[in-house]
């Protein structure tokens, strides 16, 4: 098996407040640490009731301070939500303070809707590529001699950015990961039917660069992993029915099991789950296990990063559990 991380994004259920959504996911980090995962990571979204991760470079900096050997990072800072200059100088800063254990993803969606994302739009290239060129260009001292941030240095001077990984759901991505030289996630929790022909664009077409001579691809999905395969199709309803609900605009926390599951999906509704869902790993310990081992051989992917919606936070860390032993993860972290 290889490399399993953990992408989160504090979901915010029928019985917890968006403030306890967030303590909930410090509390998962560590115990993944504990566990033996590689990464953790946190989302970035603004304007969804069901998803606290507003701020992943704050939670970072602190999941950082309160764990000691996982790799924590974000996935996503969305670049059109932010000024990359003050991005050079939070990361910098965030590498200087833990030093090898620091991850920046970065997206080129703003994570949130038309009318919020001009909210948080202000000022500066609105042009996510701009702003990501921009970014690399403050990093590596590489504006022209004529440029007017070329004398611009951003603080802490001696450190420089944490590996880079772009970000992406679509052929898109993958062209600008591999031509920059970059490290490449796939959104496959949301859009795996396009993961094995982006993986294989970016393995084709990459550049080598400084920072990295040969690809490196890691690969989103959805797991769910239950008591049985019945258990784990149930903690899944409640995201089918918030998947659906964010998607026609009635955004909500995400729904109780027992609201969900008496709520009577309308045929377009069914797909709307599906179409999300579609490559998710729901079952027991062993479909599980045979989910990811497939997955893996599908798609070549040299890394997956695992995430669950799942709101209740017992039965997020029991379904975390639940994997690590499945597949066996170094539990030697365990008095963490």
């Amino acid at each position: 098996m290889v490399s399993l991380s953990v992408l989160d994004l504090a979901p915010v259920g029928p019985d917890a407040s968006p403030r306890e959504a967030i303590a909930d996911s410090v509390t998962l980090a560590r115990r993944c640490d504990a566990l033996g995962y590689e990464r953790y990571w946190v989302a970035e979204h603004h304007s969804m009731p069901s998803i606290a991760t507003s701020a992943p470079e704050v939670l970072v900096a602190h999941v950082a301070a309160v764990t000691r050997r996982i790799r924590v990072g974000t996935g996503g800072i969305m670049l059109p939500n932010h000024n990359p200059l003050r991005l050079v100088e939070i990361f910098r800063t965030l590498e200087a303070l833990y030093p090898g254990r620091i991850d920046f993803g970065v997206g080129r969606a703003p994570g949130t809707d038309p009318v919020t994302a001009s909210a948080l739009l202000r000022g500066g290239a609105s042009d996510p590529n701009e702003r990501l060129a921009e970014l690399l260009a403050f990093d590596r001292s590489a504006f022209p001699e004529q440029h007017p941030f070329h004398d611009i240095v951003p603080m802490p001077s001696d450190v420089r950015l944490p590996p880079i990984w772009m970000l992406g759901s679509t052929m898109a991505g993958a062209t600008i990961a591999a031509s920059l030289g970059l490290r490449y996630a796939f959104a496959g929790h949301f859009a795996m039917r396009n993961a094995r022909s982006a993986l294989t664009l970016y393995r084709e077409r990459f550049r080598p660069s400084n920072g990295l001579v040969a690809p490196r691809a890691m690969l989103a999905v959805t797991v769910i992993c239950g008591e049985d395969d019945a258990h784990a199709n149930d903690m899944t309803i409640p995201l089918r029915l918030a998947v659906v609900r964010t998607r026609t605009g009635k955004r909500a926390p995400l729904p109780s099991i027992e609201e969900a599951k008496a709520y009577r999906f309308t045929a377009d509704e069914e797909r709307i789950a599906d179409e999300f869902l579609h490559g998710a790993i729901i079952g027991g310990a062993r479909r599980v296990r045979e989910g990811l081992d497939q997955l893996v051989s599908e798609t070549g992917a040299d890394e997956l990063m695992l995430t669950a919606f799942v709101s209740d936070i017992t039965e997020r860390l029991q379904s975390f559990e639940r994997i690590s032993q499945a597949v066996d993860l170094d539990h030697s972290s365990d008095d963490i």
